[in-house]
């Protein structure tokens, strides 16, 4: 097996539970973990309980979404296969429940494929690991998507047109409808509303919102550009307000007046 033994990084590990993730109410965050191999899933329990964080297996999707309406997770982490469904019906099932929409979610699976990867994030995925995985990685990655889902530091509302983003409550509204939207989806569209008129590289764009994951790519940044113009846009082939700047990267313009 390439994974981690059970005792190589518990005590890093648990020097991570006092960082930056710790609750105030003194409950741990819980993340519900779906994956059929039983070895690997109580490795990640194991890692991730280390860690401070409360991990709860599902073995089967069967009961997933049930006990997640009872009591919502922190974060998802998902295998793709698994018997009696898979993590990607998980996922679309998930990003398509009012009440659930908006928790991240992290793929972790063997199917390591550029296109695997592209789909997970078409779904809405907000991490994508591939099997053999190092546990301290991640326990990382996990801290980081977290970390990506904590309310923008800057609490002012973007509005124009039929169009508003409350950073405060991380809330997107469109033509006086409430938008469900991914943390990394609300990250991007924040990021550039708040920087009109600048071209931004698809590079910059990985370094500001998604820092150091390992998972991204050019290309992802383009799967999350459609999906805010989905979200966004009257007509999402011909945008009026998040640009493509051929050769260049993106550019986000309001519109003139406001």
């Amino acid at each position: 097996m390439h994974y981690s033994d059970l005792g190589s990084s518990g005590p890093h590990l648990l020097n991570h539970s006092t960082g930056r993730r710790t609750r105030t109410d003194g409950l741990s965050q819980s993340v519900f973990v779906l994956e059929d191999d039983t070895d690997i899933a109580r490795l990640v329990q194991h890692h991730l309980e280390a860690a401070g964080f409360e991990a709860r297996l599902f073995h089967t999707p069967t009961n997933l979404i049930p006990d997640a309406e009872r009591r919502p997770p922190a974060l998802f982490l998902l295998d793709i296969m698994v018997p009696g469904g898979d993590g990607l019906d998980v996922c679309r099932r998930l990003r398509n429940h009012a009440g659930l929409s908006t928790i991240p979610i992290i793929f972790l699976t063997a199917r390591a494929g550029e296109n695997d990867r592209v789909l997970g994030l078409e779904l809405g995925a907000d991490d994508y690991i591939t099997k053999p995985f190092s546990t301290r990685e991640l326990v990382a990655r996990v801290k980081a998507v977290l970390r990506r889902f904590e309310r923008p530091t800057s609490p002012s509302i973007i509005s124009f047109e039929e169009v508003i983003i409350d950073a405060s409550a991380m809330q997107l509204k469109v033509r006086g409808e409430l938008t469900t939207t991914t943390a990394t989806e609300f990250r991007l569209l924040d990021y550039l509303a708040r920087h009109p008129g600048r071209v931004f590289s698809r590079d910059h764009l990985l370094d500001a919102v998604w820092g150091d994951a390992r998972f991204v790519t050019p290309r992802s940044v383009d799967v999350y550009v459609r999906r805010i113009r989905e979200k966004i846009e009257i007509d999402p082939e011909n945008p009026r307000y998040l640009k493509t700047v051929r050769g260049a990267g993106y550019r986000f313009e309001l519109p003139k007046g406001e």
